[in-house]
């Protein structure tokens, strides 16, 4: 059985509790075996990313707590030469005596989950809080500290957790690294995919309102990929599209109005198309 965590980015609300948590604990406190004292100054092991996608009347804004991966294939364990070891149940620890002066091994993370103590001349990361599971927590303290439920922790095999990566559409941050994270996320489109989007309108009775419950569809090549309904507002959106995926089709279909056609290049950024404007 091995230690894993799923976040999901659509439930985190930037209130850093984590990041304080890991702070808290972390900060002044030593662990032997575990962790030196962390500096009270600079970055955290802990820290939250905010991304931001579309366009003024329709902006998504996300936000994604990142750390240690815990790589079952990590890049700083074989640059270590012994200084850091990946633990049976999945956990990578940085031993704060072996790791000393080694801040060669901060550059060794792809993922950027490594800080350097400058203090104590000390690579750092989050170590998923072994030092609390080890004395039978249940759960690193970010999970209880956070408010809308942001963090799941699995203790799994990885059979058990290949079917849940399967079902649950779970991936990690910058996937095409290799290092086999056993950090895992939910809804990451939001934070590294595109969405297309707008607001659908008509004039009738010498005034502008909003079409509501039209149909619209999203084709590319001649091939339907999804279908959705605008909102009360009008407005519709598709989303997890692939950055620079090409030219779209959106078809408009509205009952008392005459079907609409638009071709949407989307390039590296959502787009956000803004009124359009259905003839009766």
């Amino acid at each position: 059985m091995k230690w894993n965590m799923i976040i999901d980015v659509a439930r985190c609300e930037n209130c850093n509790n984590c990041l304080l948590a890991a702070k808290d604990e972390l900060v002044g406190n030593d662990f032997p075996g575990y962790s030196a004292p962390h500096a009270p100054q600079g970055r955290g092991v802990v820290r939250i990313e905010r991304h931001v996608r579309g366009s003024t009347p329709m902006v998504d804004v996300a936000y994604v707590p990142r750390m240690c991966n815990h790589c079952d294939d990590a890049p700083c364990v074989k640059a270590s030469k012994g200084a850091i070891t990946k633990r049976d149940d999945g956990i990578v620890v940085f031993d704060p005596v072996k790791c000393k002066g080694r801040r060669d091994l901060v550059a060794a993370c792809p993922y950027d989950a490594v800080v350097w103590n400058e203090q104590a001349q000390l690579p750092q990361t989050w170590f998923f809080d072994a030092h609390l599971l080890d004395t039978g927590w249940d759960a690193p303290r970010c999970v209880a500290v956070c408010p809308t439920q942001v963090f799941e922790v699995v203790r799994a095999t990885d059979e058990e957790m290949a079917v849940r990566v399967e079902k649950e559409g779970l991936r990690p941050v910058k996937s095409g690294l290799g290092g086999r994270p056993r950090v895992l996320y939910r809804n990451l489109h939001r934070a590294d995919r595109c969405f297309v989007g707008g607001s659908l309108c008509a004039e009738t009775n010498e005034r502008v309102e909003c079409v509501v419950d039209a149909e619209v569809r999203l084709s590319r090549a001649g091939a339907e990929l999804a279908r959705t309904r605008s909102d009360a507002f009008g407005d519709f959106r598709f989303d997890d599209l692939a950055p620079g995926s090409g030219v779209y089709r959106l078809s408009v279909l509205a009952t008392g109005f005459a079907p609409a056609e638009i071709d949407v290049e989307l390039l590296a950024n959502s787009v956000v198309l803004g009124e359009i404007h259905l003839q009766s």
